[in-house]
């Protein structure tokens, strides 16, 4: 028998591969010959990184860089195993996983970070990239990652503008000249979930600036600062930033790799999946774990366990969803794209419990799991 395993982490609690390092254990507890292949998946956010690299035989680089607010870390980014194409995923530098609620600070909060790691990148010679922009702590249309890169961004006399989103307010023009030339040779493709304009009510400020620790009353300002740097752009390079689908993810970063880096989107776990072969790796399989740390109907919108369900539907194969806390009412929606929907927490588990022990209850829930599909005569009914 042979199982996939291709949970997206159990975000707060267990990376992907812990994830699918788990289940695995609870899989060979019943039957230790059973034929397991681990892929972890992401969706372009925190962990896509570590998918693709550990699912391709990639390799890791550190190099050390500024993070949002200026301080100087090591961050990752990887290339895969066809020793080409490079990851770079912006949680590493410029993530709200790298600062406290305190800290947070969407006025200066900075993507310089980003453009660090893709010049490290560009030094090492590489020239194809996927850049995973999920996770982001910023609010600054990209402007720090293009600082990092050479874009010089100016007032009306000619002067650089200064750091921070409102400086976008004294920003008349755009120069090119001195933006690294090695940009021109390379591919970016952006992997992202959402189709965000960059201004307005469904845009990067108004849906994600609160999380980041933008007030409800600072989005009006805000969103006043990425429309001069959206007309500028608008102005100077031709590219319609305002209302341009997923120009607002990770707080702009998608409209400026769009515009100067000539990204372009694809969905995260599309990508994921594509560079793991999922679809090849589930050839002959009983049936794919997936996972991830709720579940909810908000899963039925692209995010990561949904992409391996399809992927597992058009290979005639099973799919199971085993996340760590899932609603009772968002179940039967669940189930139509899964065979199997299973949480951690229950009547017998509290969320405090799978919270403390994830890996143990991962490993005990998906033994059950299997030794149900076993003993019925390997269906799941």
């Amino acid at each position: 028998m042979k199982v996939v395993i291709s949970p997206d982490s159990y975000k707060g609690t267990l990376s992907a591969i812990e994830v699918a390092s788990a289940m695995q254990a609870g899989i060979l507890d019943v039957d230790p010959s059973i034929e397991t292949v681990i892929l972890p998946v992401a969706d372009g956010g925190e962990g896509t990184l570590e998918a693709l690299v550990t699912s391709t035989d990639g390799q890791y680089f550190s190099h050390r860089v500024l993070d949002p607010l200026g301080r100087e870390i090591k961050a990752r980014y990887g290339v895969l195993g066809d020793n080409e194409t490079c990851v770079i995923e912006m949680a590493q530098a410029s993530g709200i996983m790298l600062l406290q609620d305190e800290e947070k600070n969407p006025e200066l909060a900075s993507t310089y970070g980003t453009g660090q790691l893709i010049k490290a990148a560009l030094d090492k010679g590489f020239r194809k990239f996927i850049v995973g922009i999920g996770g982001s702590a910023t609010n600054d249309a990209g402007m720090g990652m293009l600082k990092a890169l050479g874009l010089q961004l100016k007032k009306e006399d000619g002067t650089l503008i200064a750091d921070g989103i409102s400086a976008l307010l004294d920003l008349a023009s755009i120069d090119i000249s001195q933006l690294d030339p090695r940009l021109a040779e390379a591919k970016f493709i952006i992997a992202c979930d959402v189709d965000n304009p960059l201004i307005g009510e469904r845009g990067a400020t108004a849906i994600f600036g609160p999380q980041k620790g933008v007030k409800e009353h600072q989005i009006a300002y805000f969103d006043s600062c990425l429309k001069q740097f959206a007309d500028i752009v608008e102005k100077h390079v031709g590219i319609r930033l305002h209302d341009y689908k997923g120009a607002g993810a990770a707080g702009g970063m998608g409209g400026a790799l769009i515009a100067f880096l000539n990204g372009s989107f694809h969905a995260g776990i599309e990508i994921v999946m594509n560079a793991v072969q999922l679809k090849k790796h589930l050839e002959g399989a009983e049936f794919v774990m997936t996972g991830e740390g709720k579940s909810d109907r908000q899963t039925l919108h692209g995010k990561a366990p949904l992409g391996v369900a399809k992927t597992a539907t058009l290979s005639n194969v099973h799919a199971v969803l085993l996340s760590g806390a899932i609603d009772e009412n968002d179940k039967p929606a669940l189930l139509e794209s899964f065979t199997v929907v299973e949480s951690l927490v229950d009547e017998t588990i509290s969320v405090q419990q799978a919270m403390q022990e994830p890996y143990y209850f991962i490993r005990m829930k998906t033994k059950k799991i299997v030794e149900y599909y076993i003993q019925n005569g390997y269906k799941f009914c």
